[in-house]
């Protein structure tokens, strides 16, 4: 792979610039993981209040889901703080999906579906991944290219995939057991 058409350069880059933010204290990366967690329970919350409004016919489900929904929106602003475009909508479904999928792959563990519940979480992990390098500003737009479905660029042997190749690294950066 060439490295000097490559998004994220290092994986020494990639640290540096986690460590980097760290220092600077805009971002505890544990915490805001921690966060994350609950934004997606919150948009979990707000799924089951609408179908549990839809069955029972009961409006004061649906009056709850605003206010689950400013408390996630207020959430979220703790972590993306800085955003363009459709940044801010981009990151909350990517939650959410990760969420789901995690969701939907515990359901399948426990019906003895292993391959199908790995397959699950590993893309809820790429989700999840993507979410962090699109708020830690580790993915620039203007980087990516699609050449294959799996490459990140004519150079790339790997065609491992960016978000697989992201979901390396942030779990070599965000580790929760650090305090």
């Amino acid at each position: 792979m060439d490295i000097n058409n490559n998004p994220i350069k290092s994986l020494q880059e990639f640290i540096d610039k986690a460590d980097s933010i760290k220092k600077q204290e805009k971002m505890d990366l544990s915490s805001d993981q921690d966060l994350t967690i609950a934004i997606m329970n919150l948009v979990g919350i707000e799924e089951h209040l609408f179908f549990t409004g839809s069955k029972t016919g009961k409006n004061e489900y649906y009056d709850l889901i605003n206010e689950v929904r400013e408390m996630r929106k207020e959430l979220l602003k703790k972590i993306i703080k800085d955003y363009e475009g459709e940044v801010w909508c981009i990151s909350k479904h990517l939650l959410a999906a990760s969420y789901r999928l995690m969701e939907v792959g515990t359901k399948q563990l426990s019906q003895n579906k292993k391959d199908e519940a790995y397959d699950l979480f590993k893309k809820a992990y790429e989700l999840y991944s993507l979410f962090w390098g699109i708020n830690m500003k580790i993915i620039d737009s203007s980087d990516l290219k699609k050449i294959d479905d799996k490459a990140l660029n004519k150079h790339d042997q790997e065609k491992k995939g960016f978000a697989a190749k992201l979901g390396d690294l942030v779990r070599k950066v965000v580790d929760c057991c650090i305090e």
